[in-house]
C-alpha cells in the first residue's frame, strides 16, 4: 500500500490537480486526513500542487474547447479552487466576448448558436449582444 505522498505523486503523474481535488482523491482511497494534509504540504512546498497554476491551465483548456466564463468558474469551484485563483485564471484567458465572437463566426448568428453559447456558460448579455440582434423572442 502506498502512503499519501507516494499515491499523490502517482496521481499527479497523469494530470494536474487542485489541492482539494487531490485531497478528495486520496481520501477516497482510504488515506487518513492527517496523512493527506501532510502530503499536500510537501507537494505545495515542492511546487507540485499549485491551485493558481492549475486554475490557469484548466481555464485555458476549457476556453479552447468553447466554454464560457460561468462554466469555467463552476468547474474551478467544483475542483476546490479559491474565488481569487479562479478570477485570476479567467483574467489570463481571452475575454468572454472575444471567445463567443469566434464561435458566432464559425456557427452563424442564429437562435441555435445562442442556445449553444448559453449551454456552454456564456453570459446572457454577451450572447444577446452577439447573436440576438432583435431576435430575442426566438431564443427560447
Amino acid at each position: 500500500m502506498y502512503d499519501a505522498y507516494e499515491l499523490a505523486l502517482r496521481l499527479l503523474r497523469h494530470r494536474d490537480y487542485a489541492a482539494r481535488e487531490l485531497a478528495r482523491r486520496l481520501a477516497e482511497r482510504g488515506i487518513a486526513e492527517e496523512s493527506v494534509t501532510s502530503a499536500l504540504e510537501r507537494l505545495r512546498a515542492a511546487g507540485l500542487v499549485d491551485d493558481a497554476r492549475y486554475a490557469r491551465a484548466r481555464a485555458r483548456s476549457l476556453a479552447e474547447r468553447g466554454a464560457g466564463d460561468a462554466l469555467i468558474r463552476h468547474d474551478l469551484e467544483r475542483a476546490g479552487v479559491s474565488a481569487e485563483d479562479a478570477g485570476g485564471a479567467l483574467a489570463s484567458i481571452p475575454a468572454e466576448v472575444e471567445r463567443a465572437s469566434a464561435i458566432v463566426r464559425r456557427r452563424g448568428d442564429g437562435p441555435r448558436t445562442a442556445r449553444y453559447l448559453r449551454a456552454k456558460g456564456f453570459d446572457a448579455e454577451v450572447v444577446a449582444g452577439l447573436v440576438a440582434g432583435g431576435r430575442e423572442t426566438e431564443l427560447g
